[in-house]
């Protein structure tokens, strides 16, 4: 018996109907797209790594915020950090980038604050005494005022960027510890440095867990690797990580420390 036309068409439209799409007309699968920021001083910016591509803040494209944006393809990047900043700068120059629309934010600050410079001018170039002094000094300002410093910045960076995930990148061990450093600086002063970058640290790593940020430590990240070591991922020039050392300690360190790494 046939069936008459109307139920002839009915039964191909279910046929089709029940056709599997080709996976190409399919629609893409909805991705999570990462708007990007990266705040802070020299230590991101990327000082002494080479390949700048703004020479005036020493942004290099050898630095941790950039090879993380080559390696995920963010849907925007922006690289604010530039060399030789302080809170104050970040706050006049840098968290304009911010905005609803950020959801990724790494910021590394603190240290030109504390005096980083002419305390290693001191450790280098002046007696143990002197570098003892400079440490002190720059140990007090730690204690009693960056953690201040550090909420308001960080108050600021949550105000302008509500949605976004904050990771505060933390500074290295310059030294190594013990033994010798032909050339280098006595045993005593790299003890000492470094024990003021755990100072440093710790006072950061407090107050960005106050501020519900995440923290990514750079101390372990190039241990082994110092100044003084036998493959040192920190330059004895000018005391700032080298393109390997942001390869091989800081962009791990970064990454594992972003959501969903």
């Amino acid at each position: 018996m046939s069936l008459p036309r109307t139920a002839c068409a009915a039964v191909l439209a279910l046929a089709l109907a029940s056709v599997a799409v080709p996976a190409s007309a399919a629609p893409a699968a909805a991705v999570s797209e990462v708007n990007y920021v990266a705040l802070g001083d020299s230590y991101a910016s990327g000082t002494g790594a080479g390949s700048y591509s703004d020479v005036a803040c020493t942004r290099s494209r050898n630095a941790y915020p950039a090879l993380w944006a080559d390696a995920n393809d963010p849907a925007s990047f922006a690289f604010a950090a530039c060399g030789g900043a302080k809170i104050p700068d970040v706050l006049s120059s840098q968290v304009g980038e911010l905005g609803e629309e950020t959801t990724l934010v790494s910021l590394s600050i603190g240290g030109n604050d504390s005096g980083f410079a002419s305390t290693m001018l001191s450790c280098q170039y002046s007696t143990q005494s002197a570098c003892e002094r400079a440490l002190k000094t720059a140990g007090e300002y730690v204690v009693n005022e960056l953690p201040g410093e550090l909420d308001g910045l960080y108050a600021t960076v949550r105000a302008r960027a509500p949605r976004a995930e904050v990771v505060i990148i933390g500074y290295p061990h310059l030294y190594k510890e013990g033994g010798l450093c032909l050339g280098g600086l006595s045993s005593a002063k790299r003890s000492a440095i470094n024990d003021g970058s755990d100072l440093l640290n710790e006072t950061i790593a407090d107050r960005a867990r106050a501020a519900g940020f995440a923290f990514a430590d750079g101390r372990p990240a190039f241990a082994g690797h110092e100044i003084c070591t036998g493959d040192a991922w920190i330059s004895s020039t000018n005391v700032h990580p080298t393109a390997e050392g942001h390869a091989s300690a800081y962009l791990p360190a970064f990454a594992s420390a972003v959501s969903g790494s």
